[in-house]
């Protein structure tokens, strides 16, 4: 019963298998597509209007018509069955369609917070500019600053100017 294989390793690829059968291809983002307007279509009231309607009549229908020209007596077990089938398939595209949202979801957070990052990196710098703007403004002469100094200065000066001719009179009266 000794087998001549050799043991698989995990770190090779399988061999890829055949299948008679192939599997059918379809576009990925297309069928996204289609299952998020599938999604909101259900969504709408006009939705449930219709489907009302059509229960109203298919119900009313199986009832009310001649025995003959009934599809569906009364448990309606075929209106069961398609209600079920169209169960079946929404609830996977509405699945579907809430991932893909959920996709664009996390891609405008992530931009958002990238924004965010951004606007909080520029609130710092300008921050810290002001901030500079505020010390060199501090240690310069502001223009009151130099109003008051030539103000004073001007003040010595009409100062000085008074006190001379009273000291040239001196020095002439003696």
């Amino acid at each position: 019963m000794s087998e001549s294989r050799t043991p698989r390793r995990l770190d090779t690829p399988r061999d890829s298998r055949r299948t008679l059968v192939r599997r059918p291809s379809y576009d990925s983002d297309t069928f996204g597509i289609f299952a998020e307007q599938f999604a909101r279509f259900m969504g709408t009231a006009s939705f449930l209007i219709y489907m009302t309607l059509f229960v109203v009549v298919w119900v009313g229908w199986n009832l009310f018509a001649p025995p003959e020209m009934r599809w569906d007596d009364y448990p309606f077990i075929f209106l069961t069955l398609m209600l079920s089938l169209q169960a079946s398939y929404a609830a996977p595209l509405i699945l579907l369609a809430q991932n893909r949202q959920e996709t664009r979801d996390k891609i405008i957070n992530e931009r958002d917070r990238q924004a965010n990052a951004r606007a909080h990196a520029d609130m710092e710098y300008l921050a810290r500019e002001v901030a500079s703007l505020r010390m060199s403004v501090g240690e310069m002469a502001t223009r009151d600053f130099m109003r008051s100094e030539l103000r004073s200065l001007l003040n010595d000066l009409d100062e000085r100017a008074r006190a001379e001719p009273d000291a040239e009179a001196d020095v002439t009266d003696s």
